[in-house]
């Protein structure tokens, strides 16, 4: 077991290299820059629209509906142990890369949300399939490039559902019930499996209707707990910034056991954690986002993107400060015996009396579940996209097995993969934002400032991934 885990963490350190770095990260501003920073409009704009109905437009699921289960699998354990774990592996410096990733990374989530709506299709029995592999498939010119990439991407991204998307997400509730509840992680698997089946063999509409509910609420429930923890750290707020940018670039100590380990572990921690948390360029949520209910691709790209100012501008930011904050308050807090993300950020809410701890179970519980329904129809999609109908029943099965076991699973070596597999994933995505920059910047000039304009051009009809 030590052998594989040895060749898992070395492909986890290739992938994750200084290529993987310049590519996401150049991404993200070269986008910002071709799309005249985007992010102004999707501040001001997008906002206002992600809570507007475009019902006599095509599509399943209202903008918020599709936004609200984008949402619900990026606002997961990755804001809340994903952030801590960082902090404890690349120290607090990891949180400026992980909120640079975040702000501008809204760009190229604004950027694969446009071409998953602009080359979205429609199967014989009226759903909505978009996303990656489709903008590769019918965007690119060279055809036999973009199948190629096209079916890469839905197998590496079908796969992923199974770590970043259940099994570390279950295993992060089994793990919370057990410390803080005391029930056995086997019972909690079991009752998730169940729960989840129910809601993911109801389809896109299902998961749309309950993400909608949750979102709101975790959301809520989460922040206002941090922001509890910030005003009794309120004296370490200014410190905690100042220490997280200058432990972004140099390594040093700060007080509580903080240490800067240097710009590279920094970055590698804090990009990577910050794409498992807010999934730009990952490609994920622009399959959610050819769902929705939009009269053109940039009103829905301007809802989508939206997605990863809260999720990493907002709550990531905001972990990040309580969880520095705090360990620069408490002496007895050594950051640098402690590798386990989950412990730094159960400490943070135990300064909360009596019901910190409750914030953080209903938080981790909430942002998890919806996580594992989310990512379910990602993987659905990808499933349906290369193997046809046939192969969705056969995946939930799996999905909920995969459920049910999570809470035996080495979290470690889950988290490794789960890695692994989003940056294999977010590759061929990348391509397809990058080679289709002109269009995007074409319907972006075409669109942002007639946001109303009705874009009827017909929504091919495939039939098991060929277009008919």
């Amino acid at each position: 077991m030590e052998a594989i885990t040895k060749i898992i963490n070395d492909i986890d350190a290739v992938v994750w290299g200084w290529g993987m770095i310049i590519l996401l990260l150049g991404t993200h501003v070269f986008m910002t820059i071709r799309t005249g920073f985007i992010q102004s409009k999707t501040v001001s704009k997008g906002i206002r629209l992600s809570v507007a109905k475009d019902p006599d437009s095509e599509g399943e699921v209202s903008q918020f509906g599709a936004l609200a289960t984008a949402l619900a699998s990026t606002i997961g354990t990755g804001n809340i142990i994903g952030v801590g774990t960082a902090i404890a592996l690349g120290g607090p410096g990891a949180v400026l890369w992980c909120w640079l990733t975040g702000v501008f990374g809204i760009a190229t989530k604004y950027g694969e949300s446009l071409i998953a709506v602009k080359y979205r299709v429609k199967t014989e029995d009226g759903r909505m399939q978009g996303g990656a592999m489709y903008a590769l498939e019918r965007g690119l010119k060279w055809k036999k490039l973009g199948k190629i990439l096209a079916v890469v991407f839905a197998v590496f991204a079908g796969a992923a559902s199974f770590g970043i998307g259940c099994a570390t997400q279950v295993n992060a509730i089994a793990t919370v019930c057990e410390e803080n509840l005391h029930i056995n992680g086997a019972v909690v698997g079991i009752v998730i499996a169940v729960l989840t089946a129910v809601v993911i063999f109801g389809g896109i509409k299902s998961i749309a209707r309950v993400c909608e509910r949750l979102v709101p609420f975790m959301a809520a429930f989460y922040v206002l707990g941090c922001i509890i923890i910030l005003g009794i750290n309120h004296d370490f707020i200014v410190p905690a910034i100042a220490t997280i940018c200058k432990l972004a670039f140099t390594p040093g100590a700060a007080a509580g056991g903080l240490v800067g380990r240097g710009i590279m572990a920094a970055m590698h921690y804090g990009v990577a954690r910050g794409l498992f948390s807010n999934e730009s360029g990952m490609g994920s949520a622009p399959i959610a986002a050819a769902a929705a209910q939009t009269r053109n691709p940039v009103r829905q790209a301007l809802v989508s993107s939206t997605g990863t100012f809260w999720d990493t501008v907002v709550v990531c930011l905001m972990t990040g400060l309580v969880l520095v904050s705090t360990i620069m308050k408490n002496p007895v807090i050594n950051a640098d015996e402690i590798t386990n993300g989950g412990v730094l950020t159960s400490m943070a809410f135990g300064q909360i009396p009596v019901l910190g701890s409750v914030i953080l179970v209903v938080g981790i519980i909430s942002f998890a579940y919806s996580t594992i329904l989310g990512w379910a129809y990602y993987g659905e999609r990808c499933v349906e996209y290369f193997a046809g109908k046939k192969g969705l029943l056969p995946y939930r099965i799996i999905y909920v097995v995969v459920a049910a076991v999570a809470p035996v699973l080495a979290l470690d070596l889950v988290w490794t993969v789960a890695d692994i597999l989003n940056a294999l994933m977010a590759i061929p995505n990348l391509i397809a934002v990058l080679l289709l920059s002109p269009v995007i910047v074409m319907e972006t000039k075409r669109y942002i400032h007639n946001l109303d304009d009705r874009d009827d051009t017909p929504v091919p009809v495939v039939h098991t991934g060929k277009q008919r």
